[in-house]
């Protein structure tokens, strides 16, 4: 039995059945035979699913004012959104990892309460929606955005299944059947199903166990046990329900693994209550009689029931929740190297401002069409069309329409501004000739890529007792290669003076509305104080002052130590500076261009390769830089 699409499968029927009470199933595959058959199974059981477009606005969403049938009829007429269904619907949205985030958070909203106001009536409305969000971003791209992530109860993820079917006969028999069920029937006898304390504590642990922090999980796991227990016929849920519940619910969202027997805390024993003192003390003419038969009744009455361990189940479903997890990321978790599925990474598109002119649209909002900013015609005439009974228009008037100044609505973008990579690199020292040839070759690497994300780099590098602009921020590979091909290396580490350099360069850039962001290439030990002179402590004083005004100003950076071994000074400057440490004992200008741009979008950082024996090795590896290396 494939139990990956036995589950997926189980899923889909689930959501047909309460897609409100789930919220939605997140998806990540690709296009291809097994999502367009899951896809297909779910339309057939949830024959009212409907597509949600990614780029509708929040009017459209929401539902607002018929402008057509308002001037048409002289009063004001309301329209529905799409997010306004008085059945239970599933809607279908495909490309959700390119979905803005002002509508990712309107659906969760939507999701979080079950209602939603139409328009600007005030009046409040009840909807039943769940969100089947179809994802198909790659590993290194940012997935749906995280506050939708978490409210969609189910996760599934077919990108690493390679076929569909081989699902067990139970599910396929439950599977044909369900389409001629009253799915009200259903949902009413999954809301009545009676939980134990025992089945929930056994899915809190299961979430504990596999570090989910939200409680959001265990209540989908528990609401998803319900209605698969109510598909099955059955008026009790079983430990099949909740292991299935938990492989689809909390172990997508599991952040490490379990820790083994041995090293698990156990539970406090229960403090055994004191000896009856006072019923010793009391006289014997004083002392009540013991009634044994009530006593012995009770004890036959415990012998009768089955003796019952939380336990017990609690490892039930955390080896179910288990079963389903693939070995690549079992191996991840036992690193503690999972990468984080929270979208909308920093980094790649710069920070992102309002702009009034060019950009993504948004919304419009109240203002007046003054210093570049453009009228919005139709979100003018909604705001002034419902004032229309009390604005009174003159006789001689010929207008139709009374619009005032608390009417005008604008235009509003929002675009990305440019990002800069300030790379300051050590040349210092007799390590410098090796580690130059690597940031060439990371600069270089990042250079092929600026041109699609419009953004640009810029190197500092510093030697003896002064900082020097080597490349000014641009965009020019040629311009970059014959900079830093004449970079030269030995002397002293001035770091305080690379930190001072760095900092004017990006308040420089920042001045005019870029994102810069710092990229520190060294092993931390400087030798050269900010006035030029020798003197460790010293030198170290100054590097860690400046290091504390580049985070006051709220710059990112990241700090690469090229040391053999992580250098603890190294992390207190990373640390002083709010920098991310990464250490790269053994890298080349592939993995360091590698490191930047994972840390830049959040997700986790590249294995290192293994190391080869010497005899392996090319004799051009060893006599060329690596910038000039075209692998």
């Amino acid at each position: 039995m494939n139990l990956a699409w036995d589950d997926a499968l189980w899923a889909a029927a689930a959501l047909s059945v309460d897609p409100a009470g789930l919220r939605g199933v997140w998806l990540r595959a690709p296009h291809g035979p097994v999502r367009d058959q899951w896809l297909a199974e779910l339309s057939r059981l949830h024959p009212t699913l409907r597509r949600l477009p990614g780029h509708a606005d929040s009017e459209r969403l929401l539902g607002g004012l018929d402008l057509g049938a308002t001037l048409n009829a002289g009063r004001a007429i309301y329209q529905p959104g799409l997010l306004l269904q008085t059945t239970p619907t599933v809607l279908l949205l495909p490309m959700a990892e390119r979905l803005p985030d002002d509508t990712a958070a309107i659906l969760g909203q939507v999701l979080d309460q079950g209602q939603l106001t139409l328009g600007s009536s005030g009046v409040m409305q009840d909807t039943f929606i769940g969100v089947a969000a179809l994802d198909e971003a790659l590993e290194d791209e940012p997935p749906l955005a995280g506050g939708l992530q978490e409210r969609l109860g189910i996760w599934l993820d077919l990108r690493h299944l390679g076929r569909a079917g081989g699902e067990s006969e139970d599910t396929r028999m439950v599977l044909d059947t369900l389409p001629e069920l009253d799915m009200h029937a259903l949902r009413a006898h999954a809301l009545q199903m009676p939980v134990s304390d025992a089945q929930l504590q056994a899915l809190c642990q299961t979430a504990m166990a596999l570090g989910v922090d939200s409680l959001r999980a265990p209540l989908a796991a528990i609401k998803l046990a319900k209605v698969m227990a109510a598909l099955r016929g059955s008026d009790l849920i079983e430990d099949e329900d909740l292991g299935r519940a938990a492989r689809l619910v909390i172990t997508p969202r599991a952040t490490r693994l379990p820790p083994p027997p041995e090293q698990a805390e156990e539970p406090p024993a229960p403090e055994e209550p004191p000896p009856p003192q006072e019923a010793q003390e009391t006289p014997p003419e004083q002392a009540p009689p013991e009634d044994t038969s009530q006593d012995q009744e009770k004890n036959t009455d415990e012998q009768d029931e089955p003796e019952f361990d939380p336990q017990a189940m609690a490892e039930t479903v955390l080896e179910a929740a288990l079963a389903s997890l693939p070995p690549d990321v079992l191996a991840q978790l036992a690193q503690g190297r999972q990468a984080p599925v929270a979208g909308r990474g920093q980094g790649r598109s710069g920070d992102r401002k309002i702009s009034l002119m060019r950009g993504t649209p948004m919304p419009p909002r109240p203002g007046n069409p003054r210093q570049g900013a453009r009228l919005h015609v139709l979100a003018t005439l909604n705001a002034a069309v419902p004032r229309q009974k009390l604005r009174r228009i003159p006789a001689s008037s010929k207008a139709r329409l009374a619009i005032r100044t608390e009417d005008f609505h604008v235009h509003r973008y929002a675009e990305n501004s440019p990002t800069c990579l300030i790379f300051a690199i050590d040349a210092s020292g007799s390590a410098a000739l090796h580690r130059l040839a690597e940031a060439k070759g990371a600069v270089e690497l990042l250079l092929a890529q600026s041109y699609a994300r419009r953004d640009q780099v810029c190197v500092i590098g510093f030697r003896g007792t002064s900082a020097e602009v080597l490349l000014p921020p641009t965009k020019s590979l040629v311009r970059a290669k014959r900079s830093l091909s004449g970079l030269p290396g030995g002397g002293g580490t001035p770091l305080a003076k690379a930190i001072e350099q760095s900092l004017h360069v990006a308040l420089a850039e920042k001045r005019l509305g870029h994102s810069p962001s710092l990229v520190m290439l060294s092993d931390g030990r400087p030798n050269v104080t900010l006035q030029g002179q020798g003197g460790r402590a010293q030198a170290l004083e100054d590097a860690l002052t400046l290091a504390r005004q580049w985070r006051a100003h709220g710059l990112p950076a990241i700090w690469l130590d090229t040391s053999a071994r992580p250098e603890p000074q190294a992390q207190q400057l990373a640390q002083e500076m709010g920098a991310r440490y990464v250490p790269l004992p053994l890298a080349n200008g592939r993995r360091m261009a590698q490191a930047i741009q994972s840390v830049q979008s959040g997700s986790a950082l590249p294995t290192p390769p293994a190391v080869k024996p010497v005899w392996q090795n090319q004799t051009a590896a060893l006599t060329t830089p690596v910038w000039r290396n075209p692998a």
